[in-house]
């Protein structure tokens, strides 16, 4: 879930009475339990630290590019103290192309507060998993909703389309997560009993359903419930923005990130910042390897000064360290 700031504001309207909310309850959990996804991480015998990892990989991340990720890493570092006992850019290398890679350091802190604070067992508790590097109120919610079945509220932007238009009669939600959202999806809690199900149905709902764009309202099972299709179908109150990407900072630091990951050993700053080729450098090529990472990044034509401030601000933020023999990951 993108990173939203809770702002308060009057509790959204609900079309649907809390009291009504069963009828809501059954048919979402009825149509979750026949067309959700086979995904690893909702498997029974998928452990704790399974979930937590997909909750952090799936930030701001599609499942399918998720996948095969969080297969390869659960295969090498099955539990914290796996991950804890490796060096940080080993999580960073084993990353890939995920974007946003301060997740992994994050992950990496946390399975190493694991270790030296629970035992090396996931803590099941909202409160302590808050605790956690890396953990806000969603992922604490939704780790130990669904790796614990505690009755906690989980919010994704997902959830919070489905709300908005189910029960807000909205065809967004506002820009930000307020506190009458929370409110709003707090009295939409069932029974504890059921309050995974729900959860994850809600979210599964939004997210092959009730989407964004072009929502299939046809398949929805509480569509004569729906306060937005009641409405008439009205238009959003803002244009969504979408996030850009060519040409930004964000696509510059990916494309060293790359270079750094396929690196053996420390890369020399000249290389990164484009002032010397690998001939010039004395280092050998390797196809498909470092050598092709270092020609998309050239490719983007980035600005000597883009450059230089993407580099600063890999080593700011701990993703790249940098030695007498040039730059690499974190040790």
């Amino acid at each position: 879930m993108p990173k939203t700031t809770l702002t308060e504001s009057a509790a959204p309207q609900s079309a649907v009475p809390v009291a009504d909310a069963g009828l809501l309850h059954h048919r979402i959990a009825g149509w979750f339990e026949a067309n959700a996804r086979r995904l690893p991480w909702r498997e029974p015998d998928c452990s704790p630290w399974g979930i937590m990892v997909s909750e952090f990989m799936l930030q701001q991340t599609p499942v399918s590019r998720v996948l095969p990720v969080w297969e390869q890493w659960l295969e090498r570092w099955p539990e914290p103290a796996a991950l804890a006992a490796a060096p940080s850019g080993e999580a960073v290398r084993a990353w890939g192309r995920l974007g946003y890679p301060r997740r992994a350091l994050r992950l990496h802190a946390a399975a190493t507060a694991i270790v030296a604070g629970h035992a090396g067992a996931v803590p099941g508790s909202y409160a302590e998993l808050l605790k956690l590097p890396g953990v806000g109120t969603y992922t604490a919610a939704a780790i130990a909703s669904f790796a614990f079945d505690a009755p906690e509220t989980v919010v994704d932007t997902n959830v919070r389309r489905v709300h908005a238009r189910l029960v807000g009669g909205e065809a967004l939600p506002a820009p930000s997560l307020t506190a009458g959202e929370m409110r709003r999806a707090q009295a939409l809690m069932p029974d504890p009993a059921g309050a995974r199900t729900w959860n994850a149905g809600v979210m599964e709902l939004g997210a092959l359903v009730c989407t964004a764009r072009s929502p299939k309202c046809g398949q929805c099972p509480v569509l004569d419930a729906c306060a937005w299709v009641a409405a008439g179908r009205p238009e959003p109150r803002y244009v969504p923005k979408g996030q850009a990407w060519a040409g930004t900072d964000r696509q510059v630091r990916g494309a060293m990130m790359a270079v750094l990951r396929h690196a053996t050993g420390p890369v020399l700053p000249e290389l990164l910042l484009g002032s010397v080729d690998l001939v010039a450098a004395g280092q050998p090529e390797h196809p498909g390897g470092l050598g092709a990472e270092l020609r998309r990044l050239q490719a983007l034509n980035a600005s000597d000064e883009q450059l230089a401030r993407c580099l600063d601000g890999l080593l700011a933020d701990g993703l790249a360290e940098a030695s007498a023999g040039g730059v690499a990951l974190p040790a």
